[in-house]
């Protein structure tokens, strides 16, 4: 659905936020993770069509999306909750969903009604929808955000950090109603939060200086910490620096550590199946190496 090739965006300052990116992205739910400063939002932003590109190719369904019309055919089939969502406070959160209804062309309004009210009975808002979104919590307002990337059935959802501020229970919530939407849209989500990439995502990509270093599965990134992770229980033993520390856990033996790397022999550390997370720190602490060297 998605065609990237070659693209790049670089802003005053010599920063070159997206460097030749090529990347083809179909129908599912696509992980996008990296850290700070990767380039995901702008690239999530060009897509949406927010940004222009400084140069290459990018067409969602077979529009053009660097051309006016291809990007008016894109908007129409878009949803997208940015990591910053601007509110209208004074407005309900039912009046704000009409509102954007109206923008995205639903002008029949029996139909905006029921949309609406099923989106806020999928986010848990339906008793909340006449109270103003300035009495909101965050939680709460980013559930708003969620409801207003879904009106009109989008075919493709851009979602930006999207379970920041959610609860456990809705973060699983929403990863459930995102993992359904996919069947039959593209979904792409970018987040922090490895679990949700884990727990939704069949196909992703790793981000770093504004290039694509991974592409494909997460058990293929998985794979790639394999016979490189390892548990120790140190009673005060410092470790040495060439390891990386995943997590650390109090126990009544010492501490337990789960790291990434070749510990000494005298550590007595015991091998562990590697997770999402450890295929993403290994990725990342191997491209460190590659720099330095």
């Amino acid at each position: 659905m998605i065609e990237i090739n070659h693209l790049s965006k670089h802003f005053k300052g010599g920063i070159h936020a997206l460097d030749d990116i090529t990347l083809n992205i179909g129908t599912g739910m696509f992980g996008l993770i990296g850290p700070n400063g990767a380039g995901k939002t702008t690239l999530m932003r060009i897509i949406a069509g927010l940004l222009r590109p400084t140069s290459g190719e990018i067409s969602v369904s077979g529009n053009d999306i660097t051309q006016a019309d291809g990007k008016r055919a894109m908007k129409t089939m878009l949803g997208y909750l940015p990591q910053e969502l601007g509110l209208y406070p004074n407005l309900t959160a039912r009046e704000f969903l009409d509102y954007i209804a109206i923008l995205k062309g639903i002008t029949d309004s029996a139909s905006r009604k029921k949309q609406i009210d099923d989106l806020l009975a999928m986010v848990r808002l339906e008793d909340a929808g006449k109270r103003r979104l300035k009495a909101f919590s965050g939680g709460m307002k980013r559930r708003v955000g969620i409801a207003q990337a879904l009106i009109g059935t989008p075919k493709l959802i851009i979602v930006d950090e999207p379970t920041a501020g959610l609860d456990p229970e809705e973060r699983v919530r929403f990863r459930n109603i995102l993992s359904d939407i996919a069947t039959r849209c593209t979904v792409i989500l970018s987040t922090h939060i490895i679990e949700d990439i884990s727990q939704s995502c069949n196909d992703l990509a790793v981000m770093n200086h504004g290039k694509v270093i991974f592409r494909g599965a997460p058990r293929e990134l998985i794979q790639q910490a394999q016979n490189h992770v390892w548990g120790i229980i140190s009673t005060g033993e410092r470790l040495p620096q060439e390891v990386t520390i995943v997590s650390t856990l109090q126990v009544a033996e010492g501490v337990q550590y789960r790291i990434l790397g070749d510990p000494p022999a005298h550590l007595n550390a015991q091998p562990l199946q590697p997770s999402l997370e450890d295929g993403y720190m290994w990725l990342m602490k191997q491209r460190q190496i590659e720099s330095v060297g």
